[in-house]
């Protein structure tokens, strides 16, 4: 594989690209080799969502793992967010989470962790795991370990090895996420939950057996090819079997998680979606009942009904830049309880700053069950405002059109935490460019909806110039 094919899988917080063209069991195992090197490592635990190739690239990746002289500890199908339980709770020097979260089925990645489910981004490690990887030589094939028993092996012939151990840690991390909730304060819910055959299929049973709600499973059958519909629930298209299921089924709500289940999205009883940002509301809010006075993070995106929310409820609102692993750190350096991005990642302190949607889940119920009313009453009068939802634009220079959108709304209250941040009396937008593809990420809220309808239309004209 040429160097800038290697390179370009190098994205700032995970690799990922198309397999095998872009992603290979030759990078994986040098993956593998130098973040055992990188975190002087000498165990590490592997986990893998349900994609096709996953086997494929898991035995390349152990391979490297092992010749560098660490264990690898197979935890075999699981979540993300479990992934990150299983480094912080059983003290694992690292962990790399094989998934390609949302993308299409052809997709592949990895995601890492050091110590105490620490987050590495190209800034922490990644960068210097792919220079290794460019200048130095190839994997061969035949040297590929062999796989976990409970799946069937890319190489029948992969010799064994004792550097690789199995754990189940699926009832312990059900064990952990519950412990964020009082279960017997659950309510029992008539809940459609969608996995869009990714892993929510896998940790949702062992969680909810329980609480007392009644789960009306969508597409839990573990399948990379997703033959129903991409596990990418920010995709309007994708969430209309869910909506069809919460209406026809007559739910309290209903719930959807992307392909590694890290991330969860809700819809209330109409079937209406709750966005990220006002799930971040939510969770503030059951998270502040037990804990006033903390610090509650949100991104630049979210909406402004967030820092009201918090402020109301005893709360320190502290605004931060996108990204999980800025998220992760800021969170860490100022020991802050829970943050929450408008793209459906929350953050809990007690699960090592790292990100998990079955724990948000959960703690919604909480906030539900107590408030004994329908979700859309509880979410009417905090949800007050028109939001764009993020969209995102392919322009040929994205520093330029920021400039540009700058310049014309320089009357405005501007800030640069992240892109350019546009405030107005009755609306305000955030620009900036994707940390992860070549796009302009244009987001706008208004008080009105006709507003912010016309802004949005003023600014896709002006960047599309």
């Amino acid at each position: 594989m040429s160097t800038s094919a290697i390179q370009d899988v190098f994205k700032r917080y995970d690799v990922r690209g198309i397999y095998p063209s872009e992603l290979d069991e030759d990078v994986a195992f040098q993956i593998g080799k130098y973040f055992v090197r990188l975190l002087k490592a000498k165990t590490v635990a592997v986990g893998r969502d349900m994609r096709v190739s996953g086997i494929k690239l898991f035995d390349a990746l152990a391979a490297g793992i092992t010749e560098s002289g660490a264990t690898v500890v197979d935890i075999g199908l699981v979540s993300t967010d479990a992934l990150y339980f299983a480094v912080g709770n059983y003290g694992y020097d690292g962990g790399i989470m094989i998934t390609a979260s949302h993308n299409p089925a052809e997709y592949n990645g990895m995601k890492f962790t050091g110590k105490n489910a620490e987050a590495l981004s190209l800034e922490t490690g990644l960068s210097e795991i792919r220079d290794q990887i460019v200048s130095k030589q190839t994997y061969k094939p035949d040297s590929a370990l062999s796989s976990s028993t409970d799946r069937q092996s890319s190489n029948s012939n992969a010799p064994k090895t004792a550097n690789i151990v199995e754990r189940d840690v699926l009832d312990d991390f059900a064990k952990h996420c519950l412990s964020f909730i009082d279960p017997k304060k659950i309510k029992p819910f008539k809940i459609a939950i969608d996995a869009g055959n990714g892993m929510g299929g896998k940790i949702v049973p062992p969680v909810f057996k329980h609480l007392p709600c009644e789960v009306i499973p969508l597409f839990f059958e573990l399948d990379g090819s997703f033959p129903n519909h991409p596990a990418n629930p920010l995709d309007p298209e994708n969430m209309r079997a869910l909506q069809s299921a919460v209406l026809k089924n007559g739910c309290d709500l209903g719930i959807a998680f992307d392909g590694d289940a890290d991330r969860m999205f809700i819809l209330d009883e109409n079937a209406n979606l709750i966005t990220g940002d006002i799930v971040t509301a939510l969770v503030a809010i059951n998270i502040l009942q037990h804990n006033p006075g903390q610090k509650i993070l949100y991104n630049v995106v979210c909406s402004q009904t967030v820092p009201e929310v918090v402020a109301a409820n005893n709360g320190i609102p502290r605004r931060s830049p996108v990204g999980h692993s800025l998220i992760k750190k800021i969170m860490r350096d100022e020991d802050i309880i829970f943050g929450g991005e408008h793209s459906g990642h929350f953050y809990f302190r007690d699960n090592w700053y790292a990100d998990s949607g079955m724990i948000a889940l959960l703690q919604c119920l909480q906030v539900f069950s107590e408030s004994g009313k329908k979700v859309s009453e509880i979410i009417s009068p905090i949800d007050t405002r028109f939001r764009s939802g993020e969209i995102n634009r392919t322009v040929a220079d994205i520093p330029a059109a920021i400039k540009k959108l700058e310049n014309h709304f320089k009357d405005a209250k501007l800030d640069y935490l992240d892109g350019v941040t546009v405030q107005y009396p009755d609306w305000w937008m955030n620009i900036r460019s994707s940390n992860t593809e070549p796009l302009l990420r244009i987001n706008i809220e208004a008080k009105d909806r006709i507003v912010m309808e016309e802004r949005l239309q003023e600014v896709l004209a002006l960047a599309g110039d």
